[in-house]
């Protein structure tokens, strides 16, 4: 019996936010066991897929050169060995795309498909703009044009004498035209110099750029605020709305980048918390959370569960930890017992939640000593033992006041904090020194302490530019410890505080 055929999933991407592809299409993709992507798809989704999938890049950049790659080779050849392939494509696979020729070739090798729509890059741009496609009786109609030849095939483009004036709006795709011919064009052929219109750069993401003038003034407009191609050209009365209708460009945080040192596996939250606000992340972990260069006491607190009055945890890291840790033995929750928990905070509760345990406490201010205080609070703890399962090194407060209460601590290292990479040293440092950062974020102690043993001396002046933000006080001491300016301290020591603090940081500005 042969290799049963695999299905190849033609999935649109969306115009750039990642966050604007389709459920299905994200559910295909997280199942993929090869993806081929356009160059323009966003980092980020290309994480959804498997770790074991094969990621092939099979797209150019406008203005690029060079031989194109056999996309439909591979699509047929993956199916044909009983891969699930995605075809990762730009906005939607059939607005001015090539997805029409891959379909083709597919039907043509008797390979299954489906084909998953996208956002198409005129619904994003007028979206996230402010400029709407239709305006009730002013504008009804529209019409969708490419203009990727170049001018003079645009000129010579016969279809441009009906196109001009066929609808109300006009939404013109365009890659390596030139703006101020086809705008005389227009007028050329009947649509008057001053109607409204506008050019989007980059749609839905942080480097948007928006251009808004007339026919007569637009190519000069766009000249004059450096907004290259590819681009969007939206010309009639919805362009004219866009001062009523933004609401994208205009958030205090957009366009800035942000750089993110949380550890991989916990940066999703906070870049996708500054994409919505417009920033623009930019990852580079400055540390790795690893295990614990001695795993026994976990071992062992892990067999003597049901023996501990209290069971601590100050961060999900210690709690996702500790919960393998029972895994990996064949056990559960239920070791815990008549044991009573507490989580330094939020974050640390819901970690806890992911395995059926709710915290009995979680003190209003997220630090050691709200934990020990709110622990003492739920009465006498002398002769008891208290587990606190932690990083290997971390503030001596919450161990010290439980013991001073008479409690016997069990401080457990579940994991420790290690130091990023030196491939990730060279990327920090040429962030700085090309000065684009725009705001540094610090998460932990631990990541303040990575920075500055990555840049030594240097760590203050390269800082200097950039705004610098801290998630909580103690964060923020570590950092001034250090000669480094703290900015912006969150008030509530979360991921969203820390952004929300940002947000009313520049608005005030």
């Amino acid at each position: 019996m042969g290799t049963r055929l695999g299905t190849v999933s033609l999935v649109g991407a969306g115009p750039g936010d990642p966050e604007l592809i389709t459920w299905r299409g994200r559910r295909r993709l997280a199942a993929a066991d090869l993806v081929l992507f356009d160059a323009l798809i966003h980092p980020d989704l290309i994480e959804e897929s498997p770790k074991h999938a094969e990621r092939i890049s099979v797209g150019t950049n406008s203005g690029c050169s060079g031989r194109p790659p056999d996309i439909t080779g591979r699509l047929i050849e993956g199916a044909r060995a009983g891969l699930n392939v995605v075809r990762l494509m730009a906005g939607d696979p059939f607005l001015f795309d090539r997805g029409f020729e891959e379909v083709e070739a597919l039907q043509d090798a008797s390979i299954p498909f489906e084909l998953i729509p996208g956002v198409t890059s005129p619904l994003a741009a007028t979206a996230y703009a402010g400029l709407l496609l239709t305006t009730g009786e002013r504008s009804s109609s529209v019409a969708f044009i490419s203009a990727t030849q170049s001018p003079e095939k645009d000129r010579s483009f016969t279809e441009w004498q009906r196109l001009a004036t066929a609808t109300e709006t006009l939404v013109v795709l365009m890659n390596t035209s030139d703006l101020a011919p086809l705008m005389q064009l227009l007028q050329h052929h009947g649509r008057p110099g001053d109607t409204p219109a506008a050019v989007v750069q980059c749609a839905s993401t942080p480097r948007q750029h928006t251009a808004t003038g007339t026919v007569a003034t637009l190519a000069d407009l766009a000249e004059n605020s450096r907004i290259q191609l590819p681009a969007l050209v939206i010309v009639g009365h919805p362009a004219c709305v866009r001062e009523r209708f933004r609401w994208y460009d205009v958030q205090p945080l957009f366009g800035k980048r942000v750089l993110v040192t949380r550890p991989s596996h916990q940066s999703a939250e906070l870049s996708r918390a500054l994409r919505e606000a417009g920033a623009e992340p930019i990852e580079c972990p400055l540390i790795a959370i690893c295990d614990p260069v001695n795993s026994g006491p976990l071992e062992r607190a892990v067999q003597e569960l049901g023996t501990y009055a209290w069971a601590v945890f100050t961060s999900a890291n210690g709690v996702h930890r500790l919960f393998g840790e029972l895994s990996r033995v064949h056990k559960d929750a239920r070791q815990f017992g008549n044991a009573c928990i507490a989580a330094i905070g939020p974050k640390t509760a819901a970690a806890l939640q992911e395995y059926s345990i709710q915290a009995d406490v979680v003190p209003e201010e997220y630090r050691g000593e709200a934990v020990a205080a709110a622990i003492l609070a739920q009465g006498p703890i002398a002769g008891q033992r208290v587990l606190l399962a932690r990083a290997a090194v971390a503030r001596e407060i919450l161990p010290q006041t439980l013991r001073a209460a008479g409690a016997q601590v069990d401080v457990v290292a579940a994991y420790r904090t290690e130091s990023l990479s030196t491939q990730h040293m060279y990327r920090l440092r040429n962030y700085l020194e090309e000065g684009t950062i725009d705001i540094a974020t610090f998460t932990s102690s631990s990541t303040v302490s990575s920075m500055i043993h990555a840049l030594g001396a240097d760590v203050v002046s390269l800082l200097e530019p950039s705004c610098v933000a801290a998630i909580g006080p103690i964060t923020a001491e570590t950092a001034r410890n250090s000669g480094i300016r703290v900015d912006v301290v969150a008030s509530d020591y979360t991921v969203e505080g820390l952004v929300d603090a940002l947000r009313d940081h520049y608005t005030s500005a």
